[in-house]
């Protein structure tokens, strides 16, 4: 009797436990509540007006537009004070890399004081050992504005970045310009200096040699480390290209003290100009700048030779010179977005800065 009775209680809590499996499994933990990441938002655009006084609403703190054709100044801010430029100043390095004539099929391999040299500015696509061509650091650094690059071809031409920077003082005190000077090789220091005038005399001076010339009117290019993939770089001043204004050259750059910087030179309406802006509040702004000027340039062609523009005050926006007749009241333009195409009427594009040099 005994024995059946255990047979009958076993057989039943078997079937208990096999009809209720899920009541004597763990306890699944409660499911987290996902919580939407939110991307970092950055301020990128406000709304200006294109036209200010009859004039180009141009944000830099400093700026100069001159026509390269025949001397006249469109727009001068502040055209001969020193400011910090940034990577601008790899204009300067770049002549006297090419000046000791490198040899731009020759190797040169990355090593840790490239690494050295480039801390605390953009992440650079050069890691330690990586071996390019000259011709591609060449790219890498006025196309990507690599910090890298730069260190790698002082190098390649006998030069550390103490003596890279001695040597750059030196061209440019041969080209003329007396308020430019720099501390290193890269654009990172604040101790790197020009004026918006000297700026625009340092590309030119790099548009016209003969092997910084071509790699300047270059809008991408793909760089071919030995056994390793391509890297492809599209040139920083992308966004300035508009369908009005063909861009020839020019370079950007950005630190915490020269906030976002440009230079260029352009073809707008048949004439070829100069524009720098230094000192702009957002990274699109001095992309909208150079937009505004070039679309004020083509509603008002000049209807004689004297035609100019005066310097603007200290404080106040730029005025027409007494020898010029006012033009008639222009339109509202619409700058460049950051693909290089035009954005809707009375639209800039600005936002905070990073730590970090930039292009």
């Amino acid at each position: 009797m005994l024995r059946s009775t255990i047979l009958l209680f076993s057989l039943s809590l078997t079937l208990t436990l096999a009809g209720a499996p899920d009541a004597l499994a763990a306890p699944k933990p409660a499911a987290r509540k996902r919580h939407p990441v939110r991307k970092k938002q950055v301020f990128l655009e406000k709304r200006v007006v294109a036209v200010k006084n009859n004039l180009p609403n141009v944000l830099a703190l400093g700026s100069l537009v001159v026509d390269l054709d025949n001397g006249q100044e469109v727009f001068n801010r502040k055209a001969d004070q020193p400011r910090a430029i940034a990577s601008i100043s790899k204009l300067a390095a770049m002549l006297v890399v090419a000046d000791r004539g490198i040899e731009l099929d020759g190797l040169t391999t990355m090593k840790k004081v490239d690494v050295e040299v480039a801390r605390g500015g953009a992440p650079s696509r050069l890691p330690d050992g990586m071996t390019l061509s000259n011709r591609d650091l060449l790219h890498a650094a006025m196309l990507g504005s690599d910090n890298r690059a730069v260190s790698a071809l002082g190098r390649a031409v006998g030069l550390n970045a103490t003596q890279f920077a001695e040597a750059m003082n030196k061209k440019v005190a041969q080209l003329g310009l007396k308020h430019t000077h720099f501390r290193e090789p890269t654009g990172l220091s604040p101790e790197n200096v020009s004026t918006p005038r000297e700026v625009i005399a340092m590309l030119r001076a790099a548009m016209a040699h003969p092997t910084l010339g071509p790699i300047l009117r270059r809008m991408e290019y793909d760089a071919h480390p030995v056994a390793r993939g391509p890297i492809h770089y599209v040139n920083t001043h992308r966004p300035a290209h508009r369908a009005n204004s063909d861009v020839l050259g020019g370079k950007t750059g950005f630190n915490d003290e020269a906030r976002y910087c440009l230079v260029i030179v352009t073809k707008v309406e048949g004439h070829t100009y100069g524009m720098a802006f230094l000192g702009t509040e957002g990274k699109m702004t001095r992309f909208g700048d150079a937009a505004r000027v070039a679309d004020w340039l083509v509603l008002h062609k000049p209807r004689a030779a004297g035609t100019t523009l005066a310097k603007n005050s200290e404080a106040g926006p730029a005025t027409l010179a007494k020898n010029t007749e006012p033009p008639a009241t222009p339109g509202e333009p619409a700058p460049a977005n950051d693909n290089g195409n035009p954005a809707p009427a009375h639209s800039d594009a600005s936002g905070g800065g990073a730590l970090v040099a930039k292009p």
